[in-house]
């Protein structure tokens, strides 16, 4: 079964993230990275620019599919910060203003969808992961033809 995901990390993170091909969420938590499953669809949310500070994004950043590698710890010469990654294989997309798709994801149906993105790392609905596919990639009319929320995306 494919799971879908929407990692909520700041767009310079995303960024790095994008080049290494690599995912972690939640600062690097073992669990978040073992979560993910091959196959399984991956959205970054950035709210910021930076992880404090920075300025606002508020957009889908990137898009892409968990590789089937095992999540492993990162090498750090330090040892100061050893985070859990998973291997991701990202598609060319654009970002994507939220903003652009509120009124059709199920993310945010609910009036508090906010707190719920300060978890890190949530489970994302096939819907959701399609519709936003669609606006990253180009296919504004299957975005357009949704119709409400929980809709789904004509072909």
């Amino acid at each position: 079964m494919t799971g879908y995901w929407l990692g909520v990390v700041s767009r310079d993170h995303v960024r790095r993230g994008v080049e290494l091909g690599i995912a972690q969420a939640n600062h690097g938590k073992r669990a978040a990275a073992e979560r993910m499953r091959p196959g399984d669809g991956l959205v970054y949310y950035s709210p910021r620019t930076g992880m404090r500070a920075g300025a606002p994004v508020r957009a889908f950043t990137a898009l892409g599919v968990i590789d089937d590698v095992p999540a492993w710890q990162a090498d750090d010469p330090t040892g100061c910060f050893r985070p859990w990654r998973r291997s991701v294989t990202y598609r060319p997309v654009e970002q994507v203003g939220i903003d652009t798709l509120r009124e059709v994801l199920d993310l945010t149906a609910a009036p508090n969808w906010g707190m719920v993105l300060r978890r890190g790392l949530i489970p994302l609905t096939a819907h959701d992961f399609a519709l936003i596919e669609a606006a990253m990639t180009g296919e504004f009319a299957a975005v357009r033809a949704a119709r409400g929320p929980r809709a789904t995306v004509a072909g």
